[in-house]
């Protein structure tokens, strides 16, 4: 059987969903199920059986043996969290144990790190393990994440297969739940909607125009068949960059998210909030040389190919995927 932790949120129920796809259906889904909205993720997929995120670790005892795999998908990803004791027990103490299950009992681990990791990219965005200790985040998730990241390399004992991998900014079905922390394309999509413009943020660094702040936007389809290939294939422990490659910019993304609602609309420019400012991140583009050189090479969803599927496929409709 597979763990799936974090299992209703956005990501984990499309990788759920993948598994579906590819013919596992022996599933353990670990979360905290008390968010209806959030189980909504769930519909119509096929499962053994659901375990609370507090009872797992009692529930494995005398299991571990059918274990085949444990994608720790799991986090609190709230970016305006500041309660450090929560993302501790959570993002840290919860990854520890979940990696000292694996050691104990030979069992791979895949996991959920963060490219909130890399801060403002002083030091560029490249997965390099040995820059790990010396990167900045700018927040105590990202903080949080690399710390575990950190404590990870550490370790002498390591699960026989292990990898972590450094989400960049992810969109796509199933985050209905997530409120102010959805992507900017399901804000953006509302936005049009409900007032025929899109709000961006003003540029308030003289390198770069209004809308001209670019990220690395990863459909979250591209995750999900990352995460499977390294699943079956299981060779070549690491933490990864899990972006595109590629940086657009958000004049972009409120253009092609025109485009694929089928309507006219307009992009209005706003001031940023000078609580954030300073630590607003311009530029993000993951270097995935690391990745296809451990032999994944399928492509990536393009922006425009991604927010046509998600709004046309998904959003208009209310569909989950």
């Amino acid at each position: 059987m597979i763990i799936v932790t974090g299992a209703a949120g956005f990501i984990g129920s499309c990788v759920v969903e993948k598994l579906n796809n590819t013919g596992f259906i022996e599933l353990i889904l670990v979360d905290d199920f008390s968010n209806k909205e959030k189980n909504k993720n769930l519909a119509n997929k096929e499962y053994k059986e659901q375990v609370e995120r507090e009872m797992f670790f009692e529930w494995a005892k005398g299991k571990e043996s059918q274990i085949q795999i444990i994608l720790h998908i799991g986090a609190r990803t709230d970016t305006t969290e500041m309660d450090t004791a929560v993302l501790d027990k959570l993002n840290l103490d919860y990854s520890k144990c979940m990696w000292q299950l694996c050691v104990a009992h030979d069992i791979p681990l895949i996991y959920a790190s963060s490219a909130a990791t890399y801060g403002l990219g002083e030091l560029g965005y490249d997965d390099n393990e040995e820059l790990i200790p010396q990167l900045k985040p700018l927040n105590p998730y990202g903080v949080s994440k690399n710390e575990f990241d950190i404590w990870a390399l550490q370790q002498e004992a390591k699960p026989f297969f292990w990898a972590g991998f450094k989400f960049f900014n992810v969109y796509g079905p199933n985050e209905y739940h997530k409120g102010r922390m959805a992507s900017v394309i399901f804000h953006a999509h509302n936005q049009l909607q409900k007032n025929n413009y899109i709000n961006l943020f003003k540029s308030h660094n003289p390198e770069y125009k209004d809308g001209g702040q670019m990220r690395d936007f990863i459909y979250v389809k591209d995750i999900c068949d990352v995460i499977y290939w390294f699943m079956i294939n299981r060779k070549h422990s690491g933490i990864y960059n899990l972006g595109t490659g590629n940086a657009e910019t958000f004049e972009q993304l409120a253009l092609n998210t025109i485009t694929s609602s089928n309507k006219g609309g307009e992009i209005h420019y706003i001031d940023k909030p000078e609580d954030i400012r300073e630590k607003y991140q311009y530029y993000t583009c993951a270097n995935m040389n690391k990745l296809r050189l451990a032999g994944y090479d399928a492509p990536f969803y393009t922006l425009k190919y991604g927010i046509e599927d998600y709004i046309q496929n998904y959003l208009a409709a209310g569909n989950y995927l």
